[in-house]
């Protein structure tokens, strides 16, 4: 059993994402469950997928050392973050579990300090990790 991730509770992104660096912000869940937790919402299966984009935010290579920037996303659950057994109006849960699969997507390139002109980061995408802090300490699911 974990904890239920519900409305307003955070999308923390870890700051690597393959061979970029980036400056990562906090996304906000929405939950649309019919289920409350405190009188919030709980989040069930795909509203990962309807938190707003984070960003822009920066990011930086070992190579391309002149910032970019990007947005940040949820691309896909972990396993033991959608509930077997706990739902909501029909719809898996959403539980804190272990780490999302994130992904970057680069919207101004890095640029590698190169004369007589810079060279931009040709990489347009970036897979990384994330995971969820909840305000939740009551309910759990499974």
């Amino acid at each position: 059993m974990d904890f239920i991730v519900i409305d307003q509770d955070a999308a923390v992104f870890d700051t690597a994402f393959g061979d970029a660096t980036v400056v990562v912000q906090d996304g906000i869940m929405v939950g649309t469950g019919h289920g409350t937790v405190d009188g919030a919402p709980v989040c069930i299966k795909d509203d990962e997928q309807k938190m707003a984009p984070v960003g822009p935010v920066p990011y930086t290579t070992k190579t391309h050392t002149i910032p970019g920037m990007g947005l940040l996303s949820i691309d896909s659950l972990a396993g033991d973050q959608l509930a077997t057994q706990t739902t909501s109006g029909g719809q898996p849960v959403i539980l804190v579990g272990s780490q999302f699969n994130a992904l970057f997507t680069v919207s101004v390139p890095a640029m590698q300090p190169k004369a007589p002109a810079p060279e931009p980061d040709t990489e347009t995408e970036y897979a990384g990790t994330g995971s969820f802090s909840t305000q939740n300490t009551l309910a759990r699911g499974e």
